[in-house]
């Protein structure tokens, strides 16, 4: 503890018999506001009060968390240094490239490089690499696992260097599973135990789905990778003290509803609310109901309703959870005393419990209907009983996010086609990717023994799936598959073509590797809109796979279902899923497992040994991993023949001057875009095109296109990201009006690839801009969807509202967030994007501030800087967060 700590007269012992291991007392304030804030907020107020040290952490942040009440709707800036930090491997590789690159700076600038360090816990969990080459065969998780390892093995090297050369880094090998599961199974502490001091476990992880965790009542939430290397090396995050939205459950679901029906309902009820920005922590006798698996999927699409975090308190059920997974009981006992002497734990069903909170909404949950999600975004829920109807509007609907603009007279086409020397025929909505993947659902017992009990009740009834629907089980962890096994469905999942093919994000993140040519060429023949059925968290367009124009996000029991039935045009209420060999109709109903039977199952086969025994090895099981050899010097010797691991450039020439603010003088529009358009529309994680910049790149140097690997692999190498920048096929560019992944070279009006237009820009020495509608940025958080435009040249984007966290990201790489002030848009201000562009930026600048934006058809108009806080003006000045951390770490 900091012997300055001005609150050090809250520390007790937490029993009397133990006076070694103490903790911060917040009831000991004696403050009546104490009991009445939510119970997110006494976490951050814990947290500045134990870290208080008049420096980085005041006072009088202590004193504005405690009055959250009255600071809520102020905009009013406070610290949080979290307890440790999350990464998967996509974002962990280029956040230990950035690393490694801060220590050759640092010591460029004459300082000691070992101080580019983590000084908080960091984990690793290496989950996004493996794809889905292979499915439907016994020896499918060997193979993908074996080729995961010969695609990244430069990766994977550079990983374990990375633990060698840094203090407080854990890696989590390949195969393990996914980083959330991981995390909630494994990983999470719930209440620290560290050098003397109790105190609540924390995170902020470089993956927009690190919210999850909530449901376990740990605090934490995704952050770009720029600002989870600040926190890693100690330095606090900066946040406006969020509303809290009280989230109020009552009410029992229907025994056929699943919990990613609830999740669905409920991200569709808070996107309407709107929740941008917020906390939501959930209250109500209903929440009692839902065991922690079911509160982690609420939680973990807490991104698609657009909340930073969605707060599950720990209560008797989070301790149950935390046996079950196999805590050990004297962790089990010392986090309850804590949490309760601290008043940080909950009794769902006692009213006098409640906090007070910025707004409260509420959901029956005997209201909640079967549901899938999409066929564009995760918030647009529809009722199974209407996804028949849905899609059919959707066909003929405009280009959109509910509309794919096919004519009328082609929504009846059929291709035929051969697979395996059949012929079979594939039409509009025809199922070819169907996944039970994603941590979302597959952290969750009853929803994958409930897709077991209806796989075995649908090969009893003679059903199967078309051997051209790529088929796929991807648990996030080995438990998953040793209950699955133990039950006795794992049989049955496998002749429905459910085999395990990976332990990792696989098809959600995009991994869902090619689908069978002649499926591919029936769907360019025929230009149809092919489904992919998934159970993941993200949607958007050219996520999943390029060839599914449609995706829904559905239960792993839906997901079976429509397998099953091979088409999402089918009303299961009305139509048999299928007629079986013996030509007798089956309807859902009649494989649907009910919950008692899901219930009774679960409380056989899921035991605290199957998680002590899957995870006592987890380090260790990995033979390709522990063979592994990688250097072990401090800094990192580049290899510039790599094109897997590279010295990114955003340091070069950093001296210890600090450059003025330059204004933005006659920039050209790169890119002219519309609503929502996401981090995977900037910066693809997924397949790389034959056709585009990072393939010529790559080719050049002597790859084959089956060696390109993912944008997400190569996330280690600028030169392929600023290549991949824009690079998303589905990219609705205004300037074209059709969707690609190109733009038009203003001065000359030449149609080129994104990437080949911004390099003649900068080879003029012009300035870039960005004009996008609402949300820009939403979806996953990817700081390479910073790092990319900025490396393009592009200064400033200017949109009608931004995602959280792209918006810091922006930040973090110097990028400036402009924003249309309240009723402006392109459209009412008459901008074509044709203009060229010069924003005044005046010397001292204010958080939030209102600034000119000149044109050169002589119009000026007014936009505000999205500089929230002065600490972002500070990184700004800096030209980016890493660089202040890297002057900082040099001068001291």
């Amino acid at each position: 503890m900091n012997s300055s700590n001005p609150f050090r007269d809250l520390v007790e012992p937490l029993s009397p018999e133990v006076p070694g291991q103490r903790f911060f007392n917040p009831t000991k304030l004696g403050d009546p506001r104490y009991e009445r804030l939510p119970f997110s907020i006494r976490v951050l107020l814990e947290a500045a009060i134990r870290n208080c040290d008049e420096f980085l952490v005041k006072s009088s942040d202590v004193e504005n968390i405690l009055n959250w009440q009255h600071t809520q709707t102020q905009s009013v800036e406070v610290p949080f240094r979290p307890a440790r930090v999350i990464l998967q491997d996509f974002t962990g590789v280029p956040a230990v490239v950035d690393f490694a690159a801060m220590r050759d700076a640092v010591m460029k600038l004459g300082g000691d490089p070992e101080k580019i360090n983590p000084v908080c816990p960091a984990d690793l969990v290496i989950d996004h690499s493996i794809q889905v080459d292979f499915n439907r065969k016994s020896d499918s998780l060997q193979k993908n696992q074996d080729l995961e390892f010969d695609r990244n093995k430069e990766r994977f090297q550079f990983l374990k260097w990375g633990s060698k050369a840094f203090k407080n880094m854990r890696i989590i090998p390949p195969g393990s599973g996914i980083v959330h599961q991981v995390n909630l199974e494994y990983l999470a502490r719930v209440v620290f135990n560290h050098d003397g001091y109790f105190y609540p476990d924390s995170l902020v992880g470089t993956d927009s789905h690190t919210t999850m965790i909530d449901g376990l009542g740990v605090l934490g939430w995704g952050v770009g990778g720029i600002e989870a290397e600040a926190v890693m090396l100690g330095q606090p995050i900066s946040m406006v003290l969020p509303e809290v939205v009280g989230y109020r459950l009552h009410g029992t679901p229907d025994e056929l509803i699943t919990s990613t029906d609830i999740v669905l309902t409920v991200t569709k009820h808070l996107r309407q609310v709107g929740v941008v920005g917020k906390f939501v922590e959930f209250f109500g006798p209903g929440v009692a109901q839902l065991s922690i698996a079911d509160r982690a999927t609420i939680a973990n699409m807490c991104p698609e309703y657009g909340a930073t975090a969605a707060f599950f308190p720990v209560d008797h059920v989070s301790i149950n959870y935390l046996e079950q997974t196999g805590r050990e009981p004297e962790t089990l006992a010392y986090i309850t005393k804590y949490l309760k002497a601290a008043a940080m734990f909950r009794d769902y069903n006692d009213v006098a419990q409640d906090p007070d909170f910025t707004q409260v909404v509420e959901l029956d949950l005997s209201t909640v209907l079967p549901c899938c999600s999409g066929p564009k975004r995760p918030q647009d829920k529809i009722p199974v009983s209407e996804m028949k109807t849905d899609f059919e509007a959707c066909l003929g609907a405009k280009q959109g996010f509910k509309g794919f603009q096919v004519a009328p007279e082609r929504h009846n086409s059929e291709v035929p086609f051969q697979f395996n020397g059949k012929e079979y025929t594939l039409s509009h909505g025809s199922v070819v990717i169907a996944a039970i993947t994603s941590c979302t659902n597959t952290s969750n017992p009853s929803v994958m023994l409930g897709a077991g009990l209806l796989a075995k009740k649908a090969i009893e009834c003679g059903l199967s799936v078309k051997p051209y629907v790529k088929t796929s089980l991807s648990p996030g962890s080995g438990v998953v598959t040793y209950y699955l096994k133990e039950s006795g469905v794992m049989d049955y999942l496998s002749q429905l073509g459910f085999d395990v093919v990976g332990y990792g994000c696989m098809t959600c993140i995009g991994n869902s590797g090619p689908l069978p040519d002649s499926v591919v060429e029936a769907i360019t023949k025929g230009d149809l809109v092919a489904a992919g059925v998934l159970s993941g968290n993200r949607n958007f367009e050219g996520r999943v796979h390029p060839n599914t124009r449609a995706n829904y996000l559905a239960s792993p029991q839906l997901v079976i279902a429509y397998a099953i039935a091979g088409t999402v045009r089918i009303d299961f209420d009305k139509e048999p899923i299928a007629t079986n060999s013996k030509g007798k109709p089956i309807f859902l109903k009649d494989i649907w497992p009910t919950r008692d039977e899901i219930q009774a199952v679960e409380r056989t086969f899921v035991i605290p040994s199957m998680f002590k025994e899957v995870y006592e090895k987890i380090e260790k099981v990995n033979e390709r991993w522990n063979s592994l050899v990688a250097p072990s010097d401090s800094l990192y010797t580049w290899d510039d023949e790599s094109t897997y691991i590279k010295s990114p450039p955003f340091f070069d020439g950093l001296t210890m001057k600090l450059p003025p603010p330059e204004s933005i003088k006659d920039a050209y529009v790169l890119l002219n875009l519309g609503d929502s358009v996401t981090t995977d529309h900037i910066s693809p994680a997924g397949n790389i095109a034959r056709n585009s910049a990072a393939a010529r790149y790559l080719a050049e140097r002597g790859l084959s296109p089956r060696e390109y690997n993912s944008y997400g692999s190569r996330r280690g190498n600028d030169a392929v990201m600023a290549r991949g920048t824009f690079a998303n096929i589905r990219l609705f560019n205004k300037f074209l009006n059709k969707q690609a992944p190109q733009t038009i070279y203003l001065p000359t009006g030449e149609t080129l690839d994104v990437f080949d237009a911004a390099e003649r820009y900068k080879q003029s020495g012009v300035p870039l801009l960005v004009l996008a509608g609402k949300e820009y940025g939403s979806g996953s958080s990817r700081d390479w969807a910073a790092k990319g435009p900025f490396l393009l040249g592009i200064k400033a984007v200017l949109a009608e509202s931004y995602e959280r966290i792209h918006r810091s990201n922006l930040v973090g790489m110097g990028v400036i967030p402009l924003e249309y002030l309240p009723g402006d848009t392109a459209d009412s201000l008459g901008l074509t994007g044709r203009e060229r562009y010069t924003v005044i930026l005046p010397e001292q600048l204010t958080p939030r501030m209102i600034v000119d934006v000149k044109l050169d058809t002589g119009k000026t108009f007014k936009v505000r800087i999205r500089f929230d806080t002065d600490v972002e003006l500070t990184y700004f000045h800096h030209g980016g967060i890493l660089n202040y951390m890297i002057r900082k770490m040099s001068h001291n």
